[in-house]
């Protein structure tokens, strides 16, 4: 125990009763879990069978038990690892004889929700997307325990949500299949109506170690309190600062108000990290430290030294991109692995551009969330449609899809053959003029896109015929905002506004599609490459130097955050992210995203400490993070280090072509 600090080894020794541990980023946690555990059965002789240790992740359980038993050199073990699912099914299959058969697929559970929505005939564009909504929602419903008929729906109205989940219970039921939503509630049941059941399991499982306990949701918390009482050897470890799953269910307020639940519990917290060095420990905590609703902590660094934390703020994307592969060549010069270093982002959409310069430049990278491609949206095709007819285009199938996009009050069966008839679209109405006139508008539509370039044609599509109406209908139908779907058209049109043909755009259409299917077949041939990961997948990693991309308002946080409970977990997210860097952060910031001029994000203002002038007061000896702006006319490079880079990085005279005029290079 003599490695330990002070506080690990007061985690470690817990014996009895429940116990607290707050375990900031890189304070060594899942060292303590396995050490105290080691220490359970080694030293107080308590049996190990009657130990259960509880994640949240496969992959985590087993290296947990991979590492505990490292250190009690042994190949085999009666001490209890899982995920929350894997523990609560084994009490399910001894109650009800369930066995893996029972278990839904998730491949199944999709196509119940398909089949659900093609009964009630709905005409949904982004289908996947939906069913995945539909999927979280009945997840909600079940982890919640709330009533379906005083339930909500964010994707559809309650009516449709109804029906679908009413159908998809059914079809479960009858083929005697369990998601894994139902292994939570029919646990959570079992142990409330059968005392002899819970009893059983109680007296087996004695002691309970959890692990990232600030991702908990109510009734795992609720199946927990059961299990551990009435004895209450419950063990928890987490990091409040950390919980960014509340769009899973995740309660961080379940943390924060254990204490409440378990007023003799003890405290300990683990504030010393060991992995990032001083100024990424610093920037971080006065960003989390702007957070009301938390555990007030003061993490020390272990890690030693490092430059300062660069700010840096761009005129656009392509600059902001540019800098990044110039960094990167400049790491790999110095003998640097690629995958030291990973690019981090907000959402999945973002690392467009990136994408595209690293694959002209070749540099190697590992995505860990799949990038979609903005020209297979459904959006996308629809805009393909119209242009595709307006090029020529005879096809009954490029015409279905727009046929009502907007309402023309056409049916499908006016359209009868592979081949697009007008006249006798024109005869199936010949009763109903005012349905003619629409089918002699959207003619003379066609013909005018024929004569446009890209950009005009989808600002007409947009405008003119009214497409941007049909995406108003769309959004209030799946209560989302249509603003979502103009900034996805929006970004479409600025696609197009590089081409001069139609021509010309399919072929950069399909040449992207090209390259995103290479980089995909390139993922698995990589073994050294850059990585680039979404704020959530980046979670429980680390990295020698870590890009945090487009910090602006809008993105992070994200524009969805309003109230003040979403904003927290935004600042959690941005807090994540920095704190996977072990020794050099950069934080960038592009103001113009396409069309739209975006502010910096308010995160920027609080990593500097503007926003907590007392704070600064309070540690005069902080160490000042690097700060660059457009506002800047300096460049900081010596005549002789640029002449260096111009010579060994071909980025160089780009990045001397944009002129990013930072400073402290």
């Amino acid at each position: 125990m003599s490695s330990f600090t002070k506080s690990q080894s007061l985690a470690v020794r817990h014996q009895h009763g429940p116990l607290m541990v707050l375990a900031g980023p890189g304070s060594g946690k899942t060292t303590v879990v396995t050490k105290r555990v080691q220490y359970m059965v080694q030293e107080y002789g308590i049996p190990a069978s009657s130990i259960l240790v509880i994640t949240f992740t496969k992959a985590a359980a087993t290296e947990m038990k991979e590492r505990f038993l490292r250190l009690i050199k042994e190949d085999h073990t009666n001490v209890s690892f899982g995920t929350f699912h894997a523990v609560f099914f084994s009490i399910l299959k001894l109650a009800y004889g369930f066995t893996a058969g029972n278990i839904l697929k998730e491949e199944v559970r999709y196509q119940y929700l398909k089949e659900a929505v093609e009964r009630l005939r709905l005409e949904v564009d982004d289908e996947s997307e939906f069913l995945a909504g539909i999927s979280a929602e009945i997840s909600l419903l079940k982890n919640e325990r709330i009533s379906l008929n005083h339930y909500f729906s964010q994707n559809c109205s309650e009516e449709i949500f109804r029906a679908i989940y009413t159908e998809y219970e059914e079809k479960k039921q009858r083929a005697r299949q369990i998601d894994f939503d139902d292994m939570l509630l029919y646990t959570w049941e079992l142990l409330c109506k059968r005392p002899d059941i819970l009893s059983a399991w109680q007296k087996k499982f004695r002691y309970i170690l959890v692990d990232e306990f600030q991702d908990i949701n109510q009734i795992q918390y609720d199946i927990l309190r059961l299990l551990a009482a009435p004895e209450d050897n419950l063990f928890i470890v987490g990091d409040d600062d950390q919980s960014i799953y509340r769009f899973r269910g995740a309660k961080p307020e379940i943390m924060l108000n254990f204490q409440k639940d378990y007023p003799a519990a003890d405290q300990v917290v683990l504030n010393d990290n060991f992995r990032s060095t001083e100024q990424i420990v610093e920037a971080a905590g006065r960003v989390i430290r702007c957070n009301q609703t938390r555990f007030a902590k003061e993490i020390r660094a272990r890690g030693g030294e490092g430059p300062p934390v660069r700010v840096l703020e761009f005129a656009d994307q392509q600059q902001e991109c540019i800098y990044i592969l110039k960094e990167l060549k400049r790491y790999r010069e110095c003998g640097k692995s690629w995958s030291d270093t990973a690019v981090i982002y907000r959402t999945n959409t973002q690392p467009r551009i990136l994408l595209q310069k690293m694959m002209e430049f070749n540099i190697p990278f590992r995505v860990r969330d799949q990038v979609p491609n903005l020209f297979e949206h459904w959006i996308a095709r629809n805009i393909f449609c119209y242009i595709r007819l307006a090029m020529g285009s005879g096809q009954r199938k490029d015409l279905l899809p727009v046929l009502n996009r907007p309402k023309r009050y056409l049916n499908r069966e006016c359209v009868d053959d592979e081949t697009i008839s007008w006249e006798h679209m024109l005869a199936y109405y010949q009763d109903k003029g005012y349905v003619c006139d629409r089918i002699e508008k959207l003619q003379y539509d066609l013909k005018m896109l024929g004569r446009m370039g890209p950009f005009a044609a989808v600002n007409y599509i947009r405008h003119v015929i009214g497409y941007d109406d049909y995406l108003r209908e769309y959004a209030q139908f799946r209560r989302m905002k249509d603003e979502e779907l103009f900034e996805l058209v929006g970004e479409l049109e600025e696609s197009a506004r590089l081409c001069k043909t139609y021509e010309e755009w399919f072929e950069y259409v399909e040449r992207y599609r090209e390259e995103m299917e290479q980089m995909r077949r390139r993922q698995q041939e990589v073994k050294d490459g850059v990585q680039l990961t979404t704020m959530h997948s980046s979670k429980g990693l680390e990295y020698e130097h870590v890009f945090i991309l487009d910090a602006a308002e809008g993105i992070t946080p994200y524009k969805k955050a309003v109230l003040d409970a979403d904003l927290e977990e935004e600042r959690r997210m941005f807090y994540v992210a920095m704190t996977r860097a072990k020794k050099e952060l950069t934080v960038c910031c592009a103001r113009k995203q396409g069309s739209h001029e975006l502010a910096p994000s308010r995160f920027l203002q609080e990593l500097r400490g503007l926003e907590q002038p007392e704070a600064k007061k309070a540690r005069p000896a902080e160490k000042q993070v690097q700060m660059t702006g457009s506002r800047s006319g300096q460049s900081g490079m010596t005549d002789g280090r640029r002449e260096y880079y111009r010579k060994r990085n071909p980025l160089e005279k780009e990045m001397e072509r944009i002129r990013t005029r930072r400073k402290g290079f």
